[in-house]
């Protein structure tokens, strides 16, 4: 029922239909057995009981993906950057994921060992799914650039797939003998639901791949990507997130276009790149970090919107406003210590992440419309109680 049938309630009806006794015992069971749960309250039926439970299944076939997950690092991360360090033991023991370094030229060998009609199919697919700069069409003078593009995409599938890996790093300071910085290459696989860290931040990686698997069968998708700048104008504050080259054309139902550009840093020839804008709408911008005593994992609501023209910025990029307002959201996000990479999610909301921090057992924040500076801090501050506490425990 739905509804109570009062005029034909008896003590019969009563004794079969006695939910709030079996409720509470099992409430009573698990809270004294310590288990983590989530709670979710009314009739199959209801809009809001399916949400909330298919909250909580997205959040386990990301827990369940994490146990299974093997990420490959092609070289260490970036010099001089702390954010993107971390304990990978603690990781593993936390999440189950796996995580290990390769010599960069060992990935040249699988980019080396590209066939010509590998490399031929790979970049007529990208002639028939991408609009395609002319100085990059086959004949055209950097056309040879695409085709090295491709061969790296050809040598990346194969290490992942021949290693079972379903995440990994580059670093723009280690290419060894690649051609150019992988960058259409990473954005196919990202699309794909494999997960990408820059510069070896490998817990990002982490991010996008869970994020992918718990976005799932949704529109939208997850992608690596950075706050970059502000548009500071007092109440209507925006962010312009990109990076240098590797955002998911997930993120846009528009055709991408490819394009080849100088990179300023790297010292390798001009990368080839997916060049888009990430659809207007509801979004969620993730970070994962490593604060020594537990991982943390904040979370920013936020709502991408359409923004001016940007014909110099060829990148794959989008522009956000941020819950409840970009000077309480970056004042928070920096309390909170959070990382400068992030995953931008627009298939699942901030409720999955918060039933995976739960299932998980790693401390989440989350900054959205309710949010204040004032009460953020003093979350920090308990939270550092009771995880504290709880560990001790």
């Amino acid at each position: 029922n739905v509804e109570l049938p009062w005029s034909d309630i008896d003590f019969d009806f009563m004794n079969l239909n006695q939910a709030a006794h079996g409720d509470r015992e099992f409430g009573y069971i698990a809270t004294r057995l310590g288990t983590s749960r989530k709670t979710v309250v009314g009739h199959a039926s209801d809009p809001r009981v399916v949400s909330e439970t298919e909250s909580w299944i997205r959040a386990a076939a990301g827990i369940a993906e994490a146990k299974s997950l093997k990420v490959a690092r092609f070289g260490d991360n970036m010099r001089f950057v702390a954010v993107t360090e971390g304990d990978k033991t603690e990781v593993e023991q936390r999440l189950g994921t796996e995580v290990n370094t390769w010599g960069v030229n060992e990935l040249v060998e699988k980019v080396e060992a590209a066939t010509a009609a590998q490399v031929d199919a790979l970049v007529t697919e990208y002639l028939e799914q991408y609009d395609v700069a002319e100085e990059l069409l086959p004949g055209a003078d950097r056309h040879e650039s695409l085709r090295d593009a491709a061969a790296i995409e050809v040598g990346l599938r194969a290490f992942l797939d021949e290693g079972g890996f379903k995440a990994f790093t580059d670093n723009f300071e280690d290419l060894g003998a690649l051609k150019q910085l992988p960058g259409i290459a990473v954005q196919r696989l990202m699309a794909e639901g494999y997960g990408f860290g820059g510069e070896g931040d490998w817990k990002t990686a982490i991010l996008v791949r869970l994020s992918a698997v718990m976005g799932a069968g949704r529109a939208g998708g997850a992608s690596l990507m950075e706050d970059y700048t502000y548009d500071l104008t007092p109440g209507d504050g925006k962010i312009l997130g990109a990076h240098m080259l590797e955002v998911s054309p997930s993120l846009s139902s528009a055709k991408a276009r490819v394009e080849i550009h100088p990179l300023g840093i790297g010292g390798k020839a001009d990368p080839v790149r997916l060049v888009f804008t990430a659809d207007a709408g509801p979004a969620v911008v993730v970070a994962l970090s490593d604060i020594r005593t537990r991982l943390r994992l904040t979370a920013n609501v936020v709502e991408n919107i359409t923004p001016p023209d940007l014909p110099n910025l060829p990148v794959g990029r989008a522009v956000w406003q941020p819950k409840p307002d970009l000077p309480t959201s970056a004042a928070c996000w920096m309390a909170a210590g959070a990382a400068h990479h992030t995953v931008m999610s627009t298939a699942v909301g901030v409720e999955t992440y918060r039933d995976f921090a739960e299932m998980a057992g790693i401390e989440l924040l989350a900054i959205d419309e309710d949010t204040t500076l004032r009460g953020f801090r003093n979350e920090l501050k308990w939270n550092q109680v009771y995880f504290h506490i709880a560990e001790g425990l």
